[in-house]
């Protein structure tokens, strides 16, 4: 009977040695491209992820057969799918989304025609470029990570390929291949510090905040059935003092006006410039001083907590202040940004008095909630009218939203026409934009001036960093309303609907996946933990390397004694570090070869004595082989004995298991050697 055979740990571990080179070769780096398209496969389509692991599978698997690789017509029929299916999805040739698909599989095709080196090293730079398309979409700490992989492993591929001779193991050549990413870095650095920070070549603005958290310029009521909360981080904020109170955290952004009966937009007022409403800020009490960091958003806004009173410090961009209090900068956030700030939570602005401008803030549609100003007309009825009578109706709104039965949901259901009449008497549910918008229209058909205001409002405490994390689920809408004598006055509805949306309470949280369902069963403060580990950790990433700008680089130079740097200073300072680095480098170099083996230097030094008598030995002699040409052809007995002894003690040193000179010793006695002047004849 015989026994199944079973392969040991060690032959498994090396089943790559029993491979052919060629083979290997290959397979490593299908598996590399596969790392490397596999980390674009949530930015391509899915056509192009499937065609693409088609092909590599279909490579790997004639390079395990041995079959020979497909003809050109293949080859060509596969590009010209490739290029109608590019343009079937992108409708275009052209763009980053149309250029990444093409080049993802570009670099899947290039490996049907790998047949030389020439063609491997094709493949290798072609692969360095679609790292770089990454970017384009993410300059995040894990996916620097993958892309780090990635590379280390198509350094390796080119290593390898620089070694044709033999069946050197991929250990070693992954070792020579991070040794050479190390010895790299330090130029890595001193060009990430001084080289001219260029901004992003490639700026997609877009909308898609439907159906997610979010912020958006402008607000589309009801028409989104189920509200998705987003937990990417949109802010984080770093007090210098005391924290305000989480229910005073309020990050002011778009302020919308105008209403057509579906979907309210920013301001677009038929009154001349001299007629508009100004802000007329004032402001009491100690500033409150903070920084800001910013994930890129493609709008030009910058947040600030309400309300700032000068204009937040960013580098490159010069911010300014609408009449609402909005701040923008001159183009769209497509980077990450950080920026100082300092604002006041007690403040009052716009006009104090009644203005014909305010005429926009009370415009309603018509033929829009005909119950909504039914129930306003019952207000005034019930409380007065006037702007005498405006807080006693603001209080009677808000107390209808507290008594009413009213409910903040994330799945309210579309709503339809008229969405007001359906939210104050018919659903009586819905998310902050609901209620906000609902309650604005009724002000308005109270004759009482008001506005939605959107922004962010909380955040949560990282304990690890320090930092305050503002999330996209903690976008929200609330309400401006005009009183007489005071001017624009925060009201925010949701409160009174739902108290713990606002303030330190318990806030909604993103629907947790199966790993963080398991982690808050085992240890419910655990998952929460590792996220603040993790967000920290991205923080500093953030805070490092994507945050390092331009004015980051000329505080370096100033930091360096330079007292008013300038772009010809740090052109200055990059060439003197260049060229240092280069001295360094060839100093080195001489070093390392000065450093060769001590022994074969020593051995070296002897040829060359040896070749000035006309003694010529071979390049490989040994000391042994040396000492016999020298007693042949020497004439000096005593010279020669001596130096034979020499000669077999220095191989001694090389080769005995114990010894007992020492090379500096023996370099000692050679330079006190007495040699002949010239050959003595046989």
């Amino acid at each position: 009977m015989k026994l199944p055979l079973r392969r040991s740990a060690s032959s498994r571990e090396n089943w790559t040695a029993t491979l052919p080179r060629d083979t290997r070769d290959t397979l490593f780096l299908l598996a590399v491209i596969a790392w490397v398209v596999m980390m674009q496969v949530p930015h391509i389509p899915g056509w192009c992820s499937a065609l693409t692991a088609c092909v590599l599978v279909w490579r790997a698997s004639l390079t395990l057969r041995g079959r020979p690789l497909p003809g050109w017509r293949w080859r060509i029929g596969l590009l010209l799918v490739t290029l109608a299916a590019t343009w079937w999805t992108h409708k275009t040739l052209l763009g980053r989304d149309a250029g990444v698909t093409l080049i993802v599989v570009l670099l899947a095709l290039k490996t049907l025609e790998l047949r030389a080196r020439r063609d491997a090293f094709v493949v290798f730079f072609l692969g360095f470029f679609t790292l770089l398309t990454h970017f384009f979409y993410s300059q995040s700490l894990l996916t620097a990570a993958g892309i780090l992989v990635a590379l280390l492993g198509l350094l390796t591929a080119v290593v390898n390929a620089h070694m044709p001779v033999g069946h050197p193991p991929l250990r070693q050549t992954a070792g020579i291949a991070a040794r050479l990413a190390l010895l790299g870095a330090p130029i890595m650095v001193v060009a990430f510090m001084l080289f001219p920070r260029l901004s992003p070549l490639w700026g997609v603005p877009g909308d898609g905040m439907d159906g997610r958290s979010g912020l958006s310029g402008k607000m589309r009521v009801g028409q989104i059935a189920e509200l998705v909360l987003d937990d990417r981080i949109a802010l984080r904020v770093r007090f210098d003092g005391p924290v305000p109170p989480q229910r005073e955290l309020y990050f002011r952004g778009p302020v919308l006006t105008d209403f057509d009966g579906v979907e309210w937009k920013p301001l677009r007022s038929a009154f001349p410039p001299h007629m508009e409403l100004q802000a007329n800020l004032a402001f009491a009490g100690e500033p409150i001083r903070y920084e800001v960091t910013m994930e890129p958003n493609h709008r030009p806004w910058v947040f600030v907590l309400e309300a700032a009173t000068q204009a937040p410090e960013l580098q490159g961009l010069k911010a300014f202040m609408t009449p609402e209090l909005q701040w923008f900068v001159r183009r769209p956030v497509t980077e990450l940004v950080r920026y100082r700030a300092e604002s006041h939570t007690r403040f009052r602005h716009g006009p104090l008095e009644p203005s014909l401008a305010l005429q926009d803030q009370i415009a309603l549609p018509a033929g829009f909630n005909p119950r909504t100003l039914a129930f306003a007309q019952e207000l005034r009825r019930e409380h007065g009218s006037g702007p005498q009578s405006a807080p006693a109706l603001i209080e009677a709104a808000l107390n209808r939203l507290r008594t009413g039965g009213y409910t903040y949901t994330l799945d309210p259901g579309v709503y339809g026409q008229h969405t007001a009449d359906e939210f104050w008497f018919d659903r009586k549910e819905g998310f902050c934009e609901h209620i906000a918008s609902s309650f604005v229209i009724l002000m308005r058909a109270l004759d009482i001036p008001a506005r939605i205001v959107t922004g962010y409002q909380g955040g949560e405490l990282n304990a690890v960093d320090g930092y305050w994390t503002v999330r996209q689920r903690d976008a929200h809408a609330w309400a401006e309303v005009w009183l007489q004598g005071q001017g624009w006055v925060r009201v925010d509805p949701t409160s009174a609907v739902s108290p713990s949306r606002i303030g330190s309470f318990e806030r909604l949280v993103a629907p947790q996946g199966a790993i963080g369902a398991a982690l808050g069963t085992l240890n419910p403060t655990l998952a929460q933990q590792l996220r603040d580990v993790w967000e920290a950790v991205n923080n500093g990433w953030n805070q490092w390397v994507l945050n390092y700008t331009q004015g980051s680089q000329l505080d370096l130079l100033k930091n360096l004694g330079f007292e008013s740097p300038s772009w010809t200073d740090l052109a200055y300072v990059l060439i003197g570090v260049v060229v240092l680095v280069s001295l360094a480098g060839a100093a080195w170099a001489l070093w390392e070869r000065q450093q060769h083996d001590p022994w074969l230097r020593t051995l070296a030094r002897v040829r060359r004595r040896l070749a000035a008598l006309g003694i010529e030995a071979g390049e490989h002699a040994t000391p042994r082989e040396l000492a016999r040409v020298a007693s042949a052809q020497l004439g000096d007995e005593l010279f020669t004995q001596q130096l034979s002894a020499w000669l077999l003690r220095l191989e001694a040193l090389r080769y005995a298991p114990h010894s007992p000179d020492t090379l500096a010793a023996l370099q000692k006695q050679f330079q006190q050697m007495s040699w002949p002047e010239r050959r003595a004849t046989p």
